[in-house]
Protein backbone atom coordinates (compact mmCIF):
# COMPACT_ATOMS: atom_id res chain seq x y z
CA UNK A 1 0.00 0.00 0.00
CA UNK A 2 1.28 2.73 -0.83
CA UNK A 3 -0.41 6.16 0.92
CA UNK A 4 0.73 10.26 -0.34
CA UNK A 5 -0.71 12.50 2.25
CA UNK A 6 -0.11 16.35 3.53
CA UNK A 7 -0.69 17.24 7.31
CA UNK A 8 -1.13 21.29 8.17
CA UNK A 9 -1.66 22.76 11.25
CA UNK A 10 -4.87 25.25 11.21
CA UNK A 11 -2.29 27.96 12.50
CA UNK A 12 1.47 28.66 11.34
CA UNK A 13 4.00 31.30 12.23
CA UNK A 14 3.64 34.56 12.25
CA UNK A 15 5.45 34.79 8.32
CA UNK A 16 2.62 32.19 7.45
CA UNK A 17 5.14 29.14 7.81
CA UNK A 18 4.10 25.83 8.69
CA UNK A 19 7.46 23.74 8.52
CA UNK A 20 8.53 23.70 12.56
CA UNK A 21 5.40 21.55 12.19
CA UNK A 22 5.70 19.64 9.07
CA UNK A 23 9.36 18.69 10.32
CA UNK A 24 7.66 17.08 13.15
CA UNK A 25 5.57 15.16 11.30
CA UNK A 26 8.41 14.09 8.92
CA UNK A 27 10.55 13.11 12.31
CA UNK A 28 7.77 10.72 13.01
CA UNK A 29 7.35 9.35 9.65
CA UNK A 30 11.58 8.92 8.95
CA UNK A 31 11.75 7.30 12.63
CA UNK A 32 9.29 4.54 11.65
CA UNK A 33 11.43 2.71 9.09
CA UNK A 34 8.73 2.67 6.71
CA UNK A 35 10.03 3.63 3.31
CA UNK A 36 9.33 7.24 2.45
CA UNK A 37 9.33 10.14 0.52
CA UNK A 38 8.62 13.57 1.20
CA UNK A 39 8.42 16.30 -1.72
CA UNK A 40 7.19 20.32 -1.26
CA UNK A 41 3.89 18.98 -1.02
CA UNK A 42 3.17 15.32 0.05
CA UNK A 43 4.81 12.66 1.90
CA UNK A 44 4.33 9.02 0.83
CA UNK A 45 4.74 6.16 2.75
CA UNK A 46 4.64 2.54 1.87
CA UNK A 47 3.50 -0.44 4.27
CA UNK A 48 0.93 -2.53 5.66
CA UNK A 49 -3.35 -0.62 6.09
CA UNK A 50 -2.40 -1.04 9.91
CA UNK A 51 1.19 0.37 9.05
CA UNK A 52 0.68 3.50 7.40
CA UNK A 53 -2.34 4.10 9.29
CA UNK A 54 -0.95 4.23 12.60
CA UNK A 55 2.28 6.05 11.01
CA UNK A 56 -0.17 8.91 9.93
CA UNK A 57 -1.89 9.22 13.20
CA UNK A 58 1.16 9.81 15.12
CA UNK A 59 2.31 12.47 12.36
CA UNK A 60 -1.09 14.30 12.96
CA UNK A 61 -0.63 13.95 16.73
CA UNK A 62 2.90 15.28 16.69
CA UNK A 63 1.36 18.46 13.81
CA UNK A 64 -1.30 18.69 16.76
CA UNK A 65 1.08 19.68 19.16
CA UNK A 66 1.39 23.36 17.11
CA UNK A 67 -2.28 23.86 16.81
CA UNK A 68 -5.47 22.88 18.03
CA UNK A 69 -6.52 21.74 14.71
CA UNK A 70 -5.05 19.64 12.25
CA UNK A 71 -5.71 19.25 8.39
CA UNK A 72 -5.25 16.08 6.99
CA UNK A 73 -5.66 14.86 2.83
CA UNK A 74 -4.78 11.52 1.47
CA UNK A 75 -4.66 9.35 -1.92
CA UNK A 76 -3.77 5.50 -1.02
CA UNK A 77 -2.67 2.79 -3.52
CA UNK A 78 -4.58 -0.43 -2.43
CA UNK A 79 -2.71 -3.20 -4.13
CA UNK A 80 -2.19 -6.68 -2.31
CA UNK A 81 0.58 -8.34 -2.87
CA UNK A 82 2.84 -5.48 -4.24
CA UNK A 83 6.11 -4.17 -2.35
CA UNK A 84 8.97 -1.43 -3.74
CA UNK A 85 6.17 0.24 -4.95
CA UNK A 86 7.22 3.97 -3.89
CA UNK A 87 10.15 3.47 -6.69
CA UNK A 88 9.06 0.70 -8.62
CA UNK A 89 6.32 3.07 -9.86
CA UNK A 90 8.45 5.54 -11.13
CA UNK A 91 10.85 3.44 -12.21
CA UNK A 92 8.38 1.92 -14.59
CA UNK A 93 7.77 4.88 -15.59
CA UNK A 94 10.77 6.26 -16.52
CA UNK A 95 11.24 3.29 -18.46
CA UNK A 96 8.44 4.19 -20.81
CA UNK A 97 9.23 7.80 -20.84
CA UNK A 98 12.84 6.24 -22.60
CA UNK A 99 10.95 3.78 -24.62
CA UNK A 100 9.12 6.81 -26.35
CA UNK A 101 12.58 8.16 -26.86
CA UNK A 102 12.04 11.18 -23.98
Amino acid sequence: MLVAFSITPSTSGEDGAVHDAVAAAVAVIRASGLPNQTDSMFTTIEGSWDECMSVIKQACDAVGEFAPRVSLVLKADIRPGFSGELTGKVERLEAALEARGR
